[in-house]
């Protein structure tokens, strides 16, 4: 599945409300819409000006809604999936996620780090709405089919 719209996007990540995500060795099991939201929100706090890390970590999540049998590829889904929209630098990162503990790219190092403080946090991370325009922004930027929504 390519996403081809901010709307579209949003719907998924609004579906992702009451998935909780398969879980992993020493994780907790946690709501797929909530994590999404407080990643991306710990991104905007420690790298407020990087719109496309913050999407990342918004984004990285809707693989277990794309591919449910394949938990494997759930970051490769959810990579292939926002590229067309989001570009090829948050297909990347949401991508190489699973790589960024032997990984020297900052970048994938804060997204991972979030990711893991995202699982545990306690905080008002706002509501998806909220990233409609930084989604809008991110898509005008990198993709033809942002431009044209």
């Amino acid at each position: 599945m390519e996403l081809r719209s901010v709307e579209e996007l949003m719907d998924l990540l609004n579906a992702c409300r009451g998935t909780r995500d398969t879980p992993g060795l020493d994780r907790t099991r946690v709501d797929l819409h909530q994590h999404a939201l407080q990643t991306a929100a710990l991104l905007r706090r420690s790298r407020p000006a990087d719109k496309e890390l913050q999407v990342a970590g918004l984004v990285h999540a809707i693989g277990p809604l794309l591919g449910p049998a394949d938990v494997a590829r759930y970051s490769d889904c959810a990579a292939d999936a926002v590229r067309p929209l989001l570009g090829e630098r948050v297909s990347r990162l949401v991508r190489d996620q699973c790589r960024a503990l032997d990984s020297a790219d900052d970048d994938l190092v804060r997204l991972r780090q979030a990711d893991e403080e995202g699982r545990s946090a306690e905080f008002d991370a706002g509501v998806l709405e909220d990233w409609r325009a930084v989604l809008e922004l991110v898509a005008a930027r990198n993709s033809p089919l942002g431009a044209a929504n």
